[in-house]
């Protein structure tokens, strides 16, 4: 896997480029005008789409029906030395359709637990927390 980042402004806007060839902006979250995400918040979106990835699969197999998915993550960080990283995220999966909320939890636990390579980076630094939500 491999990355190209290239700066867009004189400031700090940047524009990543993936192997696929599509890209994402990113910026820093101090500027007035901020015209991109923040490397932090990269890190709570990889996470949350690493997981619905794994739980839309699972979920599609065991023929569940789902009409909605959303995933919010949120990020506790704190002060270390200069840098402030991740002490833990938490993240809330939304669903809707006809889908058993048994499936659902166990859909996520598999994810969170096994499957995702972005929450598994993260496992010996950052305590990752998880619900679901079946409406």
């Amino acid at each position: 896997m491999k990355i190209q980042i290239e700066r867009k402004n004189n400031d700090y806007l940047l524009e990543a480029k993936g192997t696929s060839g599509n890209t994402i902006m990113i910026d820093h979250s101090g500027m007035e005008r901020v015209q991109g995400v923040s490397p932090m918040e990269l890190l709570l979106m990889g996470v949350g789409s690493c997981s619905a990835i794994d739980m839309i699969s699972i979920l599609k197999k065991q023929r569940q029906e789902i009409t909605s998915y959303k995933v919010a993550v949120e990020g506790e960080r704190y002060l270390l030395d200069v840098s402030r990283p991740f002490k833990s995220m938490h993240v809330i999966v939304m669903l809707k359709g006809d889908i058993h909320p048994e499936k659902a939890q166990k859909a996520a636990d598999l994810s969170f637990e096994k499957y995702c390579s972005v929450s598994k980076t993260f496992d010996k630094q950052v305590n990752i927390s998880w619900e679901v939500i079946v409406d």
